[in-house]
């Protein structure tokens, strides 16, 4: 633990979590005060269990500590939540056990460089295509595999009989359009939600509907994650 003269001198900090078997990082964090300490404390003395305090169990269970670095101290807190999100950018959600991203990461986290120009120079949609327009926020996570896409992008909906008049779904988020599908079936799941299968849609379709902005079909706070457009 930190002596109180330590504490009141190294202000906000950035921490990493390693484990000494594999020499892997397996959590990063910010805090001030002892907050570095607490996981291991929480392991030790509650029986809640997550991710990260399994982990923290299991080194222990081997006879093995758990290793805390300090990364960088002595920083505002604005600083110390910015340094933590790129860390947890870099290293990958996948590799550690950290249960939420870096603040402010879904806006100005880890992008590719298409994903910066259409932030910024994203122009509207504008089709004659019958699409339908899926809005996936909850479900998205930038490092799913095409496939994960694919299905959180095709079930499960509450939708009517005009689905049957889309020949294209597109997956949304974060008011851009992701991914294009070529819908070839509709399938019932239960009582009025669906699911389509379908392809990804060919190149020249996907160059015109990805990265394109879709904020003017969708009202700020809007519940509903279906639109329909030329159906």
């Amino acid at each position: 633990m930190f002596s109180q003269s330590t504490i009141e001198k190294i202000g906000y900090y950035v921490y990493l979590l390693k484990d000494s078997r594999t020499n892997e990082v397996f959590y990063v964090g910010k805090g001030i005060g002892c907050r570095v300490f607490n996981h291991l404390e929480a392991a030790l003395e509650s029986s809640d269990s997550s991710d990260k305090l399994d982990r923290i169990r299991e080194i222990i269970n081997n006879d093995v500590q758990v290793e805390h670095y300090i990364l960088r101290h002595g920083l505002s807190e604005k600083e110390a939540f910015e340094i933590e999100a790129s860390l947890i950018d870099f290293i990958g959600m996948q590799n550690l056990t950290n249960a939420q991203k870096g603040h402010y990461s879904e806006d100005y986290g880890i992008k590719t460089i298409d994903e910066i120009n259409a932030m910024y120079e994203a122009q509207e949609l504008k089709t004659d295509l019958p699409v339908l327009l899926i809005n996936i926020n909850r479900l998205y996570d930038r490092e799913m595999t095409d496939e994960q896409l694919y299905d959180a992008t095709r079930k499960e909906w509450v939708l009517g009989e005009r689905r049957e008049n889309a020949k294209y779904a597109i997956a949304t988020y974060r008011g851009l359009t992701r991914e294009v599908y070529e819908i070839t079936s509709w399938y019932h799941i239960r009582d009025n939600r669906w699911g389509f299968v379908g392809n990804r849609a060919n190149e020249d379709i996907r160059s015109a509907l990805r990265y394109k902005s879709i904020v003017s079909y969708f009202s700020k706070g809007a519940a509903n994650p279906i639109k329909y457009l030329n159906c």
